[in-house]
């Protein structure tokens, strides 16, 4: 998972409510798109600017969802919440992109922040990115920090008028629009979970540094996704028990689904770490074993080799007084000799299973 840059820094000792984006630019210019919709109507448009947003507003009666992407531009996020009288702490909030996910009830307006990840196609690495959402009435507003998202399932039943979306009202929407976040969530575990089999098989295979340093990345991102997606259980809880006029009773059914389906994403990440953890000590046993399996060999090789050299130590004195250095076949006797105590130690060490 790449690793999330933030600017702390350049926020410390400011007041609260100083709108500064503590992200990394991702993009040349603020991107908006805005869709118009009811039961029997449906308009997507893309504005150039918030103030084209505000007049179309003024003539529309139905729903609107407004998506933007970029969020370098502190003037244009404050313009937008300006217009919506959002709070200059919740405009903090959706400009410093290192918040925890969390779900806030403010006075007219619900605001919920929350990690969505998308797949690199190049090299299958996890790229992090903040979410928020604004609703407010008939209005919802997405702040995303780049283009490319996991909404195309949902602007495809909007467009198309499917199921229950273009019946329903805003808080369907943003029902909508987070479970198409968790149920990314499952492919991204997907894919993760293949990258820990294919740890594990090269850790059974040949446990070697490479190995190793793919394993610790894996424990790394696997503990970012913990952090980042075990505070939404609390998020989609209070969701579930909030009343009118964010929330329909008749949609509360469908957020219970949601929660099941975070609760089974997080007990999945959970099962992950587990499994990370164990590859770390597979790897470590891995590496263990085959230590011993080296320290065996050269055992092997001293035990045979412990005995030769003292037949060759004794008969390297050159005393004079030594009746074996003038026999005829003292050398080949003493090779003899050696070779039986090597063949006969290999014979010992294989009935033991040592070999």
């Amino acid at each position: 998972m790449a690793r999330k840059k933030y600017k702390r820094k350049s926020k410390s000792g400011l007041a609260p409510g100083t709108l500064l984006f503590t992200g990394v630019q991702k993009m040349s210019q603020v991107d908006l798109n805005l869709i118009h919709y009811s039961e029997d109507h449906y308009e997507e448009i893309f504005p150039k600017s918030i103030s084209e947003i505000i007049q179309i507003q003024k003539s529309f009666s139905g729903i609107s969802w407004v998506n933007i992407d970029g969020l370098h531009d502190e003037n244009t996020i404050e313009e937008v919440c300006t217009y919506l009288g959002i709070h200059k702490l919740t405009m903090e909030d959706i400009l410093s992109v290192g918040q925890r996910p969390k779900i806030e009830e403010h006075s007219g307006y619900l605001h919920i922040v929350l990690k969505m990840f998308m797949l690199d196609p190049t090299d299958d690495t996890i790229e992090e990115e903040q979410l928020s959402f604004i609703l407010k009435g008939n209005i919802l507003i997405t702040f995303q920090e780049r283009t490319g998202d996991v909404f195309d399932s949902v602007r495809k039943r909007l467009k198309e008028g499917k199921g229950f979306i273009r019946k329903r009202g805003t808080d369907y929407l943003l029902y909508a629009l987070l479970d198409s976040v968790v149920d990314n969530y499952f492919i991204i575990l997907e894919t993760f979970g293949e990258k820990l089999e294919q740890v594990e098989t090269a850790l059974l295979e040949n446990p070697d540094k490479n190995t190793l340093n793919k394993l610790h990345l894996l424990r790394r991102e696997t503990l970012n996704l913990r952090r980042s997606i075990y505070p939404l259980r609390e998020v989609v809880s209070r969701f579930e028990k909030m009343e009118e006029p964010f929330i329909n009773p008749e949609i509360k059914v469908f957020i219970r689904d949601l929660y099941d389906h975070t609760i089974q994403v997080i007990e999945t990440i959970e099962v992950f770490r587990d499994m990370a953890s164990g590859l770390l000590d597979l790897y470590m046993n891995s590496v263990s074993n085959k230590m011993n399996e080296i320290m065996k060999v050269l055992t092997i090789m001293a035990s045979i080799f412990i005995p030769l050299t003292f037949i060759a130590g004794v008969y390297g004195m050159n005393f004079e007084n030594m009746p074996e250095l003038n026999y005829k076949y003292g050398y080949y006797i003493v090779w003899i000799i050696m070779l039986l105590l090597i063949v006969g130690m290999l014979f010992y060490f294989k009935k033991k299973k040592w070999l």
